[in-house]
């Protein structure tokens, strides 16, 4: 059966979302440190759902892809980070091997979830890093160090594992983690585009080999990442992630996080809204 592609007029469209939405992205990896995959996911399953692609597995497509951004995105950020000097390569030793099992062990999951499971799964993890973000104080402290032994062996994994089930990096989980152990912020959001590569990259290998129905995914989807879209969105957080992080160390984020804050809860709300169906 022939290809029936969507009218030149709506891909234009998408087009030019998308690269509106990369550019905002790689701004966010380095700014703030809570990755893109938190804004891409939703604009992900928003122009895809437009473009009539909506099916079962819409979700995997759209987690697939954002992770797979995040591999440019936070390798382009914490070589940009390290070159000030930013990024504890202790801890990302330390916590790298185990973040990625939990990484993969997300993928397992996320494969044999239905995409309303996983709009809902995001939409509860969002409003919860929304939350931290708008009250969350910067005094918090659940001890002096990061974690070691069996206390690191069960909490890295599930950052791996929460954040793959989103389609996001190292940076909402990792950042929050390590400020509420006493790294000071701009270490934690240098060191935490680190975890956001060992995220990506194993999830992604394992999404690749993802069987997706062929009536329900966009054109040049390998597995569960659309090529198209990783293209765009990677051509532009390319030339912003770096702009974000000079942002981040000439400026106090902490106001804009406050705004970001808002705009996620939002963003979260509604994708739990469409998961229950109202």
């Amino acid at each position: 059966m022939p290809l029936i592609l969507p009218d030149t007029t709506l891909l234009m469209q998408m087009l030019a979302m998308l690269l509106v939405i990369g550019a905002f992205a790689g701004v966010l990896a380095g700014l703030l440190g809570v990755g893109g995959g938190i804004v891409l996911v939703p604009a992900f399953f928003h122009a895809f759902q437009t473009l009539g692609y909506d099916s079962p597995q819409l979700m995997q497509i759209c987690l697939a892809t954002s992770l797979a951004t995040i591999i440019v995105t936070s390798v382009r950020s914490v070589l940009s980070h390290d070159r000030k000097g930013a990024v504890d390569w202790e801890i990302l030793r330390g916590w790298a091997p185990w973040i990625a099992l939990g990484s993969i062990l997300g993928v397992v999951a996320a494969a044999g979830l239905r995409s309303v499971t996983l709009q809902a799964i995001f939409g509860v993890l969002g409003v919860v890093i929304g939350l931290y973000l708008g009250f969350g104080r910067a005094h918090w402290r659940l001890g002096t160090a990061m974690p070691g032994g069996m206390r690191r062996l069960v909490i890295a994994p599930v950052v791996g594992f929460l954040s793959v089930l989103m389609g996001i990096g190292g940076g909402s989980f990792g950042v929050p983690l390590m400020s509420l152990y006493g790294v000071p912020i701009h270490r934690a959001v240098a060191t935490a585009a680190g975890f956001g590569v060992t995220i990506a990259l194993p999830s992604v290998l394992g999404f690749l080999l993802l069987d997706i129905a062929p009536d329900g995914r966009p054109p040049f989807t390998i597995g569960a990442v659309n090529l198209v879209a990783f293209a765009v969105v990677v051509a532009m957080t390319m030339i912003t992630a770096p702009w974000g992080v000079r942002l981040a160390h000439a400026m106090d984020p902490r106001p804009l996080k406050r705004v970001f804050a808002v705009f996620i809860t939002i963003v979260a709300l509604n994708m739990l809204r469409k998961a229950l169906g109202w």
